[in-house]
């Protein structure tokens, strides 16, 4: 008998969510085929069976949260497909006859256990802990919900559940203090239908982040506003010519991605992200491009975008949302963004406060454009393409003047895009 576990998947990838089997109970696999998909913080991945043989038996089923070891099926490397039934029935018989002959032990052993089961909060789905802080607190009668951690994704580990069970009073008064509140609002009952549904692993994560974003920052947005007229023009011109020379759309993320790179050469603090007493100020210029997906949001890389022409840029947007849409981006496809793009305006937004995609320290959002008056140089109105944007910043590091000035610049940059094409 094999055992298929989770894999080391990469570095920062520890633990996941078993999200579909793609395999069944008696199933023949091959060595290399996929058998499950998982779902972690940041992407979903398969995991490959290391051997071949008949799936008698899956240990961990859908929607089970596992960690980087955990045995997750059995497989029968002598077993035949479809043939597992009849097999498994003969190994699982004696089981029957022993849970049958006594009736009556198992009750009152079942009931001399019930005080020590673990509270019914430790099996809650909000509650992300390893299975060894779980069977410590089961033997300790701890509720995991009530442990406080360390871990900065808010994982429980057994360190934790020790100290929680050397807290005494303190930890059983906090405990009880805790219980009353979820009773209430787990006891709220609506007069109208209400439908329930479990939060995937990939939105308690974002959740968690933005919360700890706005705990761990000193996050300001300042706002301006861009006339878009120059810019409509020129994708009007150069439109037919564009996508028949580049094989690609000229949008416009291109010029908004070559007008931050500008901004952020003359602004470097804006690409810098704190790390202990020290700022690491990047030389490099890898913009991520915040993508809506039907499983959350998602903030692929566009690398080295000062290197990138416009139509190198359009392209790799457009392959990365693909990519997301499709559920296929990779964990590099992710990782190590300097700076952040959002567009809001795509769904019509007229303004927002864009939050900070730790660690970085500046985001920039782009909202909907709308014809409005404006009064021009020499006092005359015209009705112009106006978009509202916005810059939030982490003042710890960068200041209010800075990041005005960077937004300005931004501005100018989209209001005389030449320069911009001719840089590109």
């Amino acid at each position: 008998m094999k055992e298929i576990k989770i894999p080391e998947l990469a570095e920062s990838i520890t633990e996941g969510t078993i999200a579909e089997w793609l395999v069944k109970k008696g199933d023949k696999i091959e060595k290399g085929d996929p058998v499950v998909e998982l779902e972690t913080d940041k992407v979903n991945v398969e995991v490959n069976s290391d051997y071949a043989g008949v799936l008698v038996e899956i240990v961990a089923e859908e929607d089970t949260d596992v960690e980087v070891g955990d045995v997750i099926a059995k497989l029968d490397e002598n077993g035949e497909a479809g043939g597992d039934a009849s097999a498994s029935a003969e190994k699982e018989e004696p089981k029957a006859e022993e849970k049958e002959a006594p009736k009556e032990e198992p009750k009152k052993e079942a009931a001399k256990e019930e005080p020590q089961e673990a509270p019914k909060e430790d099996n809650k789905t909000d509650v992300i802990a390893s299975p060894a802080a779980r069977k410590r607190a089961r033997e300790l009668n701890i509720d995991l919900s009530q442990v406080s951690t360390r871990d900065p994704l808010g994982r429980v580990r057994p360190e934790d559940v020790e100290a929680a069970a050397k807290g005494g009073n303190d930890q059983k008064q906090t405990k009880q203090a805790k219980k009353e509140a979820p009773k209430n609002s787990e006891k709220t009952e609506f007069d109208k239908p209400v439908e329930r549904v479990k939060m995937t692993r990939r939105r308690q994560t974002i959740a968690k982040n933005l919360v700890n974003v706005q705990q761990e920052s000193a996050m300001l947005t300042t706002f301006n506003e861009v006339d878009m007229t120059a810019v409509m023009n020129l994708r009007s011109q150069r439109k037919e010519n564009f996508i028949k020379k580049h094989d690609v759309k000229l949008g416009f993320m291109s010029f908004f991605t070559k007008a931050v790179v500008g901004a952020l050469k003359e602004f470097p603090l804006l690409n810098a992200e704190i790390q202990g007493n020290e700022l690491v100020v990047k030389k490099f210029y890898d913009i991520g491009i915040a993508v809506s997906t039907d499983d959350g949001l998602v903030v692929p890389v566009v690398r080295d975008a000062d290197r990138l022409d416009f139509a190198g840029i359009e392209r790799e947007i457009g392959n990365l949302g693909q990519k997301a849409q499709n559920k296929e981006l990779a964990l590099k496809d992710l990782q190590g963004g300097t700076f952040t793009i959002t567009n809001g305006g795509t769904f019509g937004s007229m303004m927002s406060t864009p939050i900070l995609n730790a660690p970085q320290v500046g985001i920039l959002g782009m909202h909907n454009i709308v014809k409005r008056p404006m009064v021009m140089p020499d006092d005359t109105i015209e009705v112009r393409p106006m978009m509202y944007l916005a810059v939030s910043y982490d003042h710890r590091i960068v200041d209010g003047k800075e990041a005005v000035q960077f937004l300005v610049r931004i501005k100018q940059l989209l209001e005389d895009p030449y320069d911009l094409l001719l840089e590109g």
